[in-house]
């Protein structure tokens, strides 16, 4: 069965208008099924004709089950905000009235509509009931993202289906061999997208999950054939460092969130030598902005004006970008401007041009200042990262009386028996001083068995 396809297709139509229905599947830790069973049954125990024209919070703990119900209810709901589920329920309520919420999608029973300011609350169910719905004047769904807010609360940047899917509306003639996943959660932006892409181009899909180790997640990946895998290189850092990395034998490996250092590319490709690896930058709200395929980190000049579609600029530092993928605005009154006069959205991204390529440096809110010097913590991280013995680093302030902070780093070794070697510890202090100014050294070094990475795959900073 084919559809015409069109940025207004609701997913559930551009799902059957890909193909490979019956013979791609989508992967959860628990629960398979195939995109055909995605399309003719539903989880939500026959009560999607209850949702048409509302305004939904879907917030499922299992990728699996948001999946599904993403393929049933755009098209129908007005607007679903997809609530990630490391999100602390009690900004629940607040996520529900910003968004002016009907109804809550959910699996977890101790969500009540009373306590979170919606008229019903919706069970996903863990097997497909057939059923049959109006799908002949799909609506365009909004799709809200939550990204992190200044005050505590998250901010709510709107979507449609058209600018998160970009320009994957099409069917790859290789798609029925091809086999995606990702180490992100699919309700943040860098998981959504991948979702999309294997939803748009008749793609299977193996989905993870955050009640299982990145071993058993590989081991997963390996067992249903993952070909296509992405993660940020904080993801990739940690896969690296388990035994179970060498049970994926990927074609390709994007890598995407955060600062690719030209480390983690040489680590990456080491371990899968035949594998295609690129690095993309993309954020919640510009969308996807950009694809690196030459294996060195940063990007090229020319870069900024190859793509017609995309407006790339840098603005004070900052890489500033303009195109149909990028939100439309922030709901809730308040709320801050998203784009500029010029309708670009100021990543907060830094970047410095060295001999015709851009580097990034870091986060422009990111920056510890010590005596008046500004340092990214990123530069810092990436070179202590290029040292042989180190699997991952993690650089923060700590306050100082007299310079106001100081650099500080956090090191996971490869080899943790070494952990209590002092003469390591003076040799990656040197290392930092050939390679940076003398206020970017840490002060101190600390080794740790390990480095909090959120769901949202990039390191948690906070002062030390």
């Amino acid at each position: 069965m084919k559809m015409p396809q069109s940025k207004t297709a609701s997913l559930w139509s551009a799902v059957v208008a890909a193909g490979n229905l019956g013979s791609r599947t989508l992967v959860g830790q628990h629960s398979v099924a195939s995109w055909h069973e995605l399309v003719q049954g539903s989880l939500l125990h026959g009560a999607i004709e209850d949702l048409r024209g509302k305004s939904v919070v879907l917030a499922t703990v299992d990728q699996f089950c948001a999946a599904a119900a993403l393929v049933q209810i755009d098209g129908i709901v007005r607007r679903v905000v997809l609530y990630p589920p490391d999100l602390p329920l009690e900004h629940l309520a607040y996520v529900a009235r910003t968004a002016e919420a009907d109804i809550v999608i959910t699996d977890q029973p101790a969500i009540d509509a009373e306590t979170y300011s919606v008229s019903r609350v919706l069970q996903c169910g863990p097997a497909f009931i057939p059923h049959d719905v109006d799908r002949s004047s799909p609506l365009e769904t909004e799709w809200i993202l939550l990204t992190s807010g200044t005050t505590g609360l998250p901010k709510l940047a709107a979507h449609t289906l058209a600018s998160l899917a970009g320009s994957a509306w099409h069917t790859d003639p290789a798609s029925a061999s091809i086999v995606w996943s990702t180490f992100y959660d699919m309700r943040r932006y860098g998981g959504l997208h991948i979702f999309l892409h294997a939803a748009l181009t008749g793609t299977s899909l193996v989905v993870s999950s955050a009640h299982e180790s990145v071993a058993e997640f590989l081991t997963r990946a390996g067992a249903h054939g993952v070909t296509n895998i992405s993660g940020t290189p904080s993801h990739w850092r940690r896969a690296l460092m388990s035994p179970a990395a060498r049970r994926i034998d990927p074609d390709y490996i994007r890598m995407s969130g955060e600062i690719v250092d030209q480390a983690i590319l040489n680590q990456v490709h080491a371990q899968y030598p035949r594998a295609r690896v690129a690095h993309t930058f993309a954020s919640t709200e510009a969308g996807v902005g950009f694809n690196v395929n030459d294996g060195l980190m940063g990007f090229p000049k020319e870069i900024l004006e190859s793509n017609p579609l995309i407006d790339m600029k840098i603005k004070d530092g900052t890489l500033r970008i303009r195109s149909t993928r990028t939100a439309a605005r922030y709901l809730g009154p308040g709320s801050p401007t998203l784009t500029d006069a010029g309708g670009y959205v100021d990543t907060g991204d830094t970047v410095e041009l060295r001999d015709g390529r851009y580097y990034f440096t870091g986060r422009r809110d990111g920056v510890i200042n010590v005596g008046g010097y500004k340092v990214h913590p990123e530069e810092v991280e990436a070179v202590i990262n290029r040292h042989a013995e180190v699997a991952m680093s993690l650089v923060k302030a700590k306050k100082n009386p007299i310079t106001g902070a100081l650099v500080v780093a956090d090191v996971v070794l490869k080899a943790p028996e070494a952990e209590g070697n002092s003469t390591l510890e003076r040799d990656i202090l040197h290392f930092c001083r050939r390679a940076l100014d003398a206020h970017k050294v840490p002060a101190t070094i600390r080794f740790v068995p390990m480095l909090n990475i959120g769901e949202s795959g990039k390191l948690v900073r906070r002062h030390a």
